[in-house]
């Protein structure tokens, strides 16, 4: 993983001083300390790690991004020494005293705790700004001369109180695992007494449904226990897919022209073909008006016409390809091809010059008919 981020390095690892991890849903930092010695950035964002653990040894770190993980204690990050941003935003760290290990990153310019159950205590601010002297912003906002001065003139008294509120937040967090886990050793009970999806009868398939819906519409705490069952859940809704795709039969490919040769009509995106005949027949396919007409390709042929729309076959009879016109009107969007017709004599033109294919069911019912039964465009 690692080597496929590293393509704008060559490939090469050893030399990488920016990589980005984030959305992988990785459960451990590991390895990254011994390959990579040189980062300066470093992008965690957006998995499952639940500790800050394997980053001591990258002395020339600099940002380290590990928003939207399941971390609930700032560690082992003393190793770090040129650290000068750090974004911890939407964890789990109630731990607020925990920051006080990062008093060695002198360095450390920038921090983001924004999310974080530490946040919501009392007096939050005031003790992570006293604590890390160094620090110049916090959760975005720039810290001051003055807010300084006030945040360590209370400190003793703001300590304790975010102590109190440590050791609440740890005792409810200790039944949220009790519970998680409880929860989880039920679920294994019921799995392990459920049949195979094969010999399930609809009514199966129907609670099936329902455990689906309860499942996200019942209200849960949000704790790392809560996003590791939501990703366990997704990844076995995904395996069941690949599973069910794989017994599923391929598509046979469309064909477009027969064993005889025959070439045949086909319309796949479904718009309305209109086929008029003037002094030179226009074979009319509507797209729509907007689209850019860059999606659109035509290919004339004696026996056909292809017109391919965004990747899609639209459209037949014999034609002069080398005569043949397709043009983009600009006010109806409409794509005309003018396309001679093989054979067609110059008495059987004026004849048939006011003559038009009758237009779509849906079209036809909507238009009033004329008192003589002729249609004309």
């Amino acid at each position: 993983m690692v080597r496929r981020r590293a393509e704008h390095n060559e490939g090469e690892i050893s030399s990488l001083e920016e990589v980005s991890l984030h959305q992988q849903d990785i459960q451990r930092i590991q390895h990254l300390d011994r390959w990579c010695r040189d980062l300066k950035i470093l992008y965690l964002q957006n998995n499952l790690i639940p500790r800050i653990e394997n980053v001591g040894r990258l002395k020339k770190l600099e940002y380290l991004n590990l928003a939207l993980n399941n971390i609930e204690v700032i560690e082992n990050l003393e190793g770090c020494e040129s650290l000068q941003k750090l974004d911890l935003t939407v964890n789990f760290i109630g731990h607020l005293s925990s920051v006080e290990s990062l008093t060695h990153n002198i360095h450390l310019r920038e921090m983001f705790l924004v999310g974080n159950p530490c946040t919501e205590f009392e007096g939050y601010r005031q003790y992570v700004v006293a604590s890390l002297p160094q620090l110049q912003w916090l959760d975005g906002t720039e810290i001051s001369r003055s807010e300084r001065i006030r945040a360590s003139q209370g400190l003793d008294r703001v300590r304790m109180r975010v102590q109190e509120q440590e050791r609440e937040y740890l005792r409810r967090r200790a039944k949220e695992r009790e519970d998680a886990g409880n929860k989880e050793r039920r679920a294994g009970l019921e799995g392990h007494g459920s049949t195979d999806t094969k010999s399930r009868p609809p009514s199966a398939e129907i609670d099936e449904e329902q455990k689906e819906w309860e499942f996200w519409h019942t209200p849960c705490s949000f704790t790392p226990e809560s996003r590791l069952e939501a990703h366990r859940h997704l990844e076995e809704e995904r395996k069941a897919k690949e599973r069910e795709g794989e017994k599923k039969k391929p598509k046979a490919p469309r064909t477009l022209i027969t064993a005889d040769g025959r070439v045949l009509n086909v319309n796949q995106p479904r718009y309305e073909p209109i086929l008029t005949i003037n002094t030179d027949p226009d074979l009319r396919a509507v797209p729509f008006r907007h689209m850019d007409t860059s999606l659109m390709d035509v290919d004339v042929q004696p026996t056909y016409a292809r017109v391919t729309v965004k990747g899609k076959v639209v459209l037949p009879a014999e034609v002069k390809p080398d005569s043949s016109t397709a043009q983009r009107s600009q006010t109806t969007g409409h794509l005309v091809l003018s396309m001679p017709r093989v054979g067609l004599a110059e008495s059987e033109i004026k004849a048939t010059k006011t003559k038009t294919v009758p237009r779509p069911p849906r079209a036809r019912e909507n238009r009033r008919s004329s008192s003589s039964g002729d249609s004309t465009r």
